[in-house]
């Protein structure tokens, strides 16, 4: 065999290594996640209800599903409401994660260390005994929030339900418990980037007078500025698709109507009433929704260089 042919064998498995050794990984990821999403994409456009649950034809109805979601005014109302709740959520989440994240850098060694103890026990809460303890803390006649309130003269408080009263006091409550699990993972993703930053350039900027605020906006902010603008990016995401904090408390003797957000609004639409086709239409418009938010991530990094 010439010695040319010998080298480019070598050659082309090394460049076929990389590829071969992520088969696994990509053929996993097709079946647990591609198959479901084209069986819903084709959902979206068949009348699939109880009936073909039990093996009867779907017939196609192709874009009827989507007119009906669009020309459907609680459609946009519940679009909107979720488009802003997530916004407002996922703000608080990164002032908040970012306060905490400067005050942990601030702190010393061992406060820090009790930080991180303390946030990642909150992280590591399961859902549903974290939303147990809320639902206590804003029970009607036993409440820890109403008492304190009644305690401080606001009488209006006694025996006062937070999640019947009306949407709003729903979404406070609601916001709350989804911006208190959010938190911790923040708080240590931008506190691990500000672990990066160069303590000699803080000096330096110190030294020349900056201070507090400009050594954060031109020293250490820029330092951590994409990983805040990952979380910010993937906080949208998850607010945008919140379902089980907002079911839980419907169940709690929330009003489910006036509180939809476009998770529950799918299973309700798909489990409760049992059109699956619609909500397979719905569940295809949150995720044209999410991809154009991720897009405007991706194009950020573009324009910034950090995708070659």
């Amino acid at each position: 065999m010439p010695v040319e042919a010998r080298s480019r064998r070598p050659a082309l498995s090394h460049r076929l290594a990389p590829y071969i050794l992520l088969l696994p990984a990509v053929a996993l990821v097709l079946v647990a996640q591609g198959y479901p999403m084209l069986r819903q994409l084709v959902m979206s456009f068949q009348e699939f209800g109880l009936a073909q649950q039990f093996g009867q034809p779907a017939e196609w109805v192709w874009l009827d599903n989507y007119a009906a979601i669009i020309s459907d005014p609680y459609f946009w109302t519940v679009l909107l409401k979720s488009l802003a709740f997530c916004l407002w959520t996922a703000g608080f989440t990164m002032v908040i994660g970012l306060g905490i994240a400067l005050l942990m850098r601030a702190a010393s060694s061992f406060a820090s260390v009790v930080m991180n103890v303390v946030l990642i026990v909150v992280w590591a809460m399961p859902l549903i005994a974290a939303l147990t303890v809320w639902q206590w803390l804003i029970d009607p006649n036993f409440g820890l929030v109403n008492y304190l309130l009644t305690g401080m003269g606001l009488s209006q408080f006694e025996g006062f339900s937070w999640l019947a009263s009306s949407y709003w006091t729903f979404f406070i409550v609601a916001s709350a418990v989804i911006v208190w699990a959010s938190i911790p993972l923040v708080t240590i993703s931008i506190f691990a980037a500000l672990t990066q930053v160069d303590d000699a350039q803080i000096e330096a900027a110190e030294l020349d007078g900056a201070g507090y605020l400009k050594r954060l906006q031109h020293v250490i902010f820029p330092t951590v500025a994409p990983v805040v603008s990952l979380m910010a990016v993937l906080q949208i995401i998850w607010d945008l698709r919140v379902f089980t904090q907002i079911h839980v408390l419907q169940q709690s003797g929330g009003i489910s109507t006036e509180t939809n957000l476009l998770g529950t609004y799918v299973y309700q639409v798909g489990i409760s009433q049992g059109d699956y086709g619609v909500a397979s239409a719905l569940a295809m418009i949150i995720l044209l929704v999410t991809l154009i938010i991720t897009s405007k991530y991706i194009h950020m990094l573009w324009t910034r260089g950090e995708i070659q």
